[in-house]
This record gives C-alpha cells, sequence and structure tokens, in this order.
C-alpha cells in the first residue's frame, strides 16, 4: 500500500498538472505523421510532453527525408519548449523557444482559434518569420502547416502535413 501510494504521488505532479494547458493539452502525447511539399515528402514522428512537474511541454520532433535528384537524403530533428510567460504583457500567456540541427532559433508567441493552435514567431528585422500551425480533425489526427514569410512578403506555406496520435 505504502508502495502505491508513493507511486500515485510521484507521478500526480506531472499527470494532475498537464491538464492546465488549455486546448495545447491536445496535442500532449506522441504522433506519427508524414507529409509534403518543399523539400519533398518526407516521414516523421514527434512528441509532446509535460516535464518540471507539468510547468513546460516539450516537443521533440524528428523528420526524414529521402533523397532527390537535387539533394541527397537528410533528416531534420527539433525541440520545441513551451512555457508560459509571466510578464507584463500577458500573465501565464503560452510562449515556446525552437531549436533545430540546423541551427535554427525561433521565439514563438501562441495563440488558439478553436480546433487551432497557432506557433507565429516574433518578428526579426530583415530576418524570415515563420508560423506553425496544428489543426484538429479528429480526437487522433491533425493536420501541421509550416510557413515562411520572407522579409517584405507575406506568409508562404513550406510544409503542409497530417500527424496521427500514435497507439
Amino acid at each position: 500500500m505504502r508502495f502505491l501510494l508513493l507511486a500515485i504521488l510521484l507521478l500526480c505532479p506531472v499527470a494532475c498538472s498537464a491538464d492546465d494547458w488549455g486546448a495545447i493539452q491536445y496535442l500532449v502525447g506522441n504522433w506519427t505523421g508524414d507529409g509534403g511539399g518543399v523539400p519533398g515528402q518526407g516521414v516523421g514522428g514527434f512528441s509532446f510532453e509535460p516535464d518540471l512537474h507539468g510547468k513546460i511541454l516539450v516537443r521533440k520532433s524528428r523528420a526524414e527525408y529521402p533523397a532527390t535528384k537535387d539533394r541527397p537524403a537528410f533528416e531534420h530533428d527539433d525541440l520545441m519548449i513551451v512555457y508560459r510567460e509571466l510578464d507584463e504583457r500577458a500573465e501565464g500567456a503560452p510562449r515556446a523557444i525552437f531549436f533545430d540541427n540546423e541551427d535554427h532559433v525561433i521565439r514563438y508567441d501562441i495563440t488558439m482559434f478553436g480546433d487551432r493552435i497557432i506557433f507565429t514567431s516574433e518578428p526579426v528585422h530583415d530576418n524570415p518569420q515563420y508560423r506553425l500551425t496544428y489543426t484538429r480533425v479528429t480526437a487522433d489526427s491533425l493536420r501541421i502547416k509550416f510557413e515562411i514569410a520572407l522579409p517584405g512578403k507575406g506568409f508562404a506555406t513550406y510544409l503542409d502535413a497530417s500527424a496521427k496520435r500514435a497507439k
């Protein structure tokens, strides 16, 4: 009985506090996906998992792209940390910071509209702006759209993919 109580106490901070992420909670878990667009058809997956007793969500992602006549096969790995910003802008507003194996570091504001969760990068002078949108399709599937806006231009789709919750 003592071991059961200890297990519940150890697991509860992660499980109990993960529920306060609102619409983002839908993304928690493991996902497999495939998609296309530039730079080519790829396969991969990602996970969103609570960490630090539910204070942050950690997304780890990996995509593999096959060789084409123009380039060799390659892999893309990234890590994103979602957290709540506690400052004068908006108490508890969700934000994220992203890192990848291509040396990108992107800071995102997060907005939620119905079934869409939108990560929009902060504008940085003379640099592209990025937008990552997750749209819930069903309880276990979603669409993912990644867009880039070059300086002085509007957003253009770079990647359009789908993902299913891993069982």
